[in-house]
């Protein structure tokens, strides 16, 4: 039976592709992967063959075509029930999916002045008025969901969720511009940036050898 297929962009920079490649990895669901260097003379029009928004990352599933990561990792949690891709309690699923959706389209000011580049470290970049308030904000997050629900694991509600994988290129941003956060946030950026599959994801990064200026800024 075939697989569904994923189409992602560039490892090192596309932090939206990472999220749901990280939910299918992290819960073994079988897929394959196709990878588009984006920002290619090439890239819109072979992007637009896969995805009608002309933006990865989007997920070929038979007939079906997924676009849009939060989107993607909802069509995964209604096939895999059985991956508790949300929480099954009813208040923290609700959280967990208001900390996603607020994910999904805020943060502007952080998305804008510390890209996602897994193979750059730059300390202290970035550090306008508006990002050290949505550092804020993202730390105030991660400690409510782990004092609220994550008693019976060391994820955001405990076992691994879509709300982990929304936030895991947050991680990978606070490690390459040298955030520095209180124990508990410390803790739990640890724990994710340990997960097998996220190293896997920052190794195969780290082979690419594209550089695009834009994400690039602080070099």
């Amino acid at each position: 039976m075939p697989v569904p297929r994923l189409i992602i962009g560039n490892k090192n920079y596309s932090s939206w592709s990472l999220r749901p490649w990280l939910v299918m990895k992290q819960c073994g669901i079988r897929f394959d992967e196709q990878r588009i260097a984006l920002y290619t003379d090439s890239a819109k029009q072979e992007i637009l063959r896969h995805s009608p928004s002309g933006k990865v990352p989007v997920l070929e599933d038979g007939d079906l075509v997924i676009w849009d990561s939060l989107a993607i990792c909802e069509y995964l949690a209604e096939r895999h029930p059985d991956k508790g891709l949300w929480p099954a309690d009813a208040a923290a699923r609700s959280f967990a999916r208001s900390v996603s959706a607020e994910m999904h389209s805020g943060f502007t000011e952080l998305r804008t002045n510390m890209t996602m580049n897994c193979r750059g470290s730059f300390p202290g970049k970035g550090r306008t008025p508006g990002v050290a308030a949505d550092i804020g904000r993202i730390t105030e997050i991660w400690n409510e969901c782990r004092r609220r629900f994550g008693a019976d694991g060391p994820m955001l509600f405990g076992h691994f969720t879509i709300a982990d994988a929304m936030y895991a290129p947050v991680v990978l941003r606070f490690i390459t511009y040298a955030v520095e956060t209180d124990p508990a946030a410390t803790a739990y950026m640890r724990t994710i940036a340990a997960l097998p599959a996220l190293q896997e994801w920052c190794e195969s990064a780290c082979t690419e050898t594209e550089i695009l200026p834009q994400f690039e800024r602080y070099s």
